[in-house]
């Protein structure tokens, strides 16, 4: 109160001026320090939500099977050929039946580990580096445990409770393509093509694949 000084009303004038832009000043340095704190919890909300958006797809791929051959092939053309005891580049291979769905499905493994191993734990990154190592040296890959790594750490990031232990489940694998393809589309479209075919060509429009873009997620604790 020393500083104060009250004997004039100039005094008294530059004194309220003073302790007006001491407090502005403290509200200004305050409101800069809460705002710079904000838009780093967002920023860290907006990576952790891309985050697990990516890992949420990415366990919808690895794990979206329970029944059937839940290993992946990792058989590619080449191969098939050479198998087939052709070594012409150009000769045509027969992509009908199970070999195009196996060849998707690895491909769409081959990216879901891809992403594992950028934004996954230290667990994950292990776990995805292995099934490719696998993948590369051409022998079959399982993802049942790093599906179920991934799901427990999802799971613990959204707050949710753990699975029952108790609760026997079955194997997961990868995402079978649906059986819808372009080549059903085609047949569609050249069948129906003068008796308005367009129109139901374009009503299946939609296309197989695999359904990896969950919707996102809700803004979450930094």
């Amino acid at each position: 109160m020393r500083t104060l000084d009250f004997s004039s009303w100039h005094s008294v004038l530059a004194t309220a001026i003073g302790l007006g832009l001491f407090t502005l000043t403290g509200v200004g340095v305050r409101l800069v320090m809460m705002l710079t704190i904000q838009q780093r919890r967002e920023r860290l909300n907006r990576q952790i939500n891309e985050r697990l958006r990516t890992l949420i797809a990415a366990y919808k791929t690895l794990g979206g099977s329970f029944t059937g051959d839940l290993s992946v092939d990792p058989t590619h053309r080449r191969d098939m050929k050479l198998r087939n005891g052709s070594s012409d580049e150009a000769a045509p291979l027969d992509l009908s039946g199970g070999s195009d769905r196996a060849r998707r499905i690895r491909d769409a493994v081959e990216a879901a580990l891809s992403d594992v191993i950028l934004l996954g734990t230290g667990e994950h990154v292990r776990m995805a580096a292995r099934a490719a190592t696998e993948l590369a040296e051409g022998r079959a890959v399982h993802t049942h445990e790093l599906v179920v790594a991934l799901r427990n750490f999802i799971r613990k990031a959204l707050d949710l409770d753990p699975v029952p232990s108790d609760l026997l489940l079955p194997k997961q694998g990868p995402t079978r393509p649906s059986g819808s393809g372009g080549r059903d589309k085609g047949e569609v479209g050249r069948d129906g093509g003068g008796k308005g075919g367009g129109a139901d060509g374009g009503g299946m429009g939609g296309g197989g694949g695999m359904d990896n873009d969950p919707e996102p997620l809700s803004g979450h604790h930094s």
